[in-house]
């Protein structure tokens, strides 16, 4: 995953929606926003299909996630499958909503329903001559990117799996060992909680687990707030509820994620422009066990619309990943089930 704050693009926020001042006016000027649909077509490497956009056509040359407007009474999902057949002949069997992105441009404003497309049929034919290309959202290749893509690549680069630790249920030393395990096997996202340590033992925690993540390349969040964080080394801070309710602005140099349990709350962490958020309950869980579980329909229900990646949790395993994604998640966060025992 790389740094979000390092990746290449407009400003954070960019792509959000325009709240004043010149972007406002702009948008105006141009009306909206006008639905689109877009596809982030997913092979199994994890490669995304970007295409070139035509001569003749605003941002002629400039590569983009196919896709199209909304027909009038058209929803952004029946879009999506009309224009991958139209544009590029294929037909889809399996995909899932994602993000949802706002975009003002000189000649437009869009408001961009991102889907991902895990299967289809058909062979890809450019039926308007562009030209297409498979990318490693982690080092993209082609260039000049749409100005609205930027912050959808640094989305793509966060893994699907957001590890918690859980060292005080099993020990610290055994869970130490089950972390090199999982770091070893992929592993590139983890958040330090401990929440029943004191300040010191968590901390004498942080500086075992902040080498050996860096040792597999790992980003490493710490449960509390941006000044710790930084002091500890980490590459980003987590925020609980309770912390996104008082936040008025989000650090820049960090990675920020948030906890998040109704639609209000992901609407708050989407309006600070944090790089993800944990939702849940999805099920019930020994750490929460008062909090009514959202079940499937009721995380859909509040992720509908996000404008940052959310990670399903709440007694969840690798297994509900495909669940999870299925339901508008981007993956999933785990505290037990992230730790092999062998």
């Amino acid at each position: 995953m790389r740094d979000p704050v390092s990746a290449e693009g407009p400003p954070r926020g960019a792509n959000c929606t325009p709240s004043g001042g010149s972007a406002a006016a702009q948008a105006a000027s141009v009306g909206g926003p006008c639905p689109v649909a877009a596809a982030v077509i997913e092979r199994a490497d994890g490669c995304v299909l970007l295409a070139q956009r035509p001569h003749g056509k605003a941002y002629a040359g400039y590569w983009e996630f196919p896709g199209g407007k909304l027909e009038p009474g058209e929803t952004p999902r029946a879009a999506l499958a009309r224009e991958l057949h139209e544009e590029l002949g294929i037909d889809v069997t399996r995909a899932s909503p994602w993000l949802v992105q706002e975009f003002v441009y000189p000649h437009a404003h869009v408001e961009l329903h991102f889907f991902r497309v895990h299967a289809w049929t058909g062979d890809f034919v450019g039926h308007d001559g562009q030209a297409f290309a498979w990318q490693d959202p982690c080092n993209v290749c082609v260039a000049p990117l749409l100005p609205a893509n930027t912050r959808v690549m640094r989305a793509l680069a966060l893994p699907p799996v957001y590890a918690i630790t859980c060292a005080e249920d099993v020990g610290e030393d055994a869970f130490l060992a089950r972390a090199e395990r999982a770091l070893a096997g992929g592993l590139l996202l983890l958040q330090i909680r401990e929440k029943t340590w004191d300040g010191p033992r968590r901390e004498s925690f942080a500086a075992r687990v902040v080498p050996l993540a860096a040792r597999f390349g790992a980003h490493v969040l710490w449960n509390g707030n941006a000044a710790d964080a930084r002091r500890l080394s980490c590459g980003g801070v987590h925020w609980t509820s309770q912390a996104l309710a008082t936040a008025t602005s989000r650090p820049q140099d960090l990675i920020v994620s948030a906890s998040c349990h109704t639609h209000d709350d992901v609407r708050r962490a989407c309006a600070l422009d944090v790089d993800c958020v944990v939702l849940g309950p999805v099920r019930a869980t020994p750490t929460h066990p008062d909090a009514a579980p959202l079940g499937w329909d009721g995380f859909a229900k509040a992720a509908e619309g996000t404008r940052v990646p959310i990670y399903a949790l709440g007694g969840l395993a690798v297994e509900d990943l495909d669940a999870a994604i299925a339901h508008g998640a981007h993956g999933i966060a785990m505290r037990r089930h992230a730790w092999p025992i062998t």
